[in-house]
């Protein structure tokens, strides 16, 4: 019987996770930079342009967005540290889409070496 490590593990053999140097290139190339974490993870803080599909939603949100039903999107995913991203790299691809990356690491790998980290201001009811 596999476990949730087991599963991450295939999913990272069988799709495409760029590594943290080369992060800010495939974002640049990518039609669509996506967080599949939790809302309130995102609200804590994400990647610049970052949109927002929680990995519970994906193939929900996929299916009902216009915009992201393009099989020829070049996508890259990313998660905390990289297990949920590669999971849902791999559904993508199992759905037809032919770009999907995710990045190695993931936001925590990311944040750790100090680049842009986009932080919501807190509204201040003075």
């Amino acid at each position: 019987m596999k476990n949730a490590h087991d599963l991450v593990m295939q999913a990272k053999a069988a799709t495409q996770e760029v590594t943290l140097a080369d992060a800010e290139d495939a974002i640049r190339q990518a039609d669509v930079l996506m967080d599949v974490r939790e809302a309130d993870e995102f609200a804590a803080g994400h990647l610049p342009g970052a949109l927002l599909v929680p990995r519970g939603l994906l193939e929900f949100k996929l299916s009902s967005t216009p915009a992201l039903s393009g099989r020829d999107l070049k996508v890259v995913l990313y998660c905390k540290t990289s297990g949920r991203a590669a999971l849902a790299a791999q559904t993508m691809q199992n759905m037809g889409y032919l770009h999907v990356a995710s990045i190695a690491g993931g936001f925590d790998a990311w944040n750790a070496a100090g680049k842009a980290v986009v932080k919501p201001e807190q509204t201040a009811f003075e």
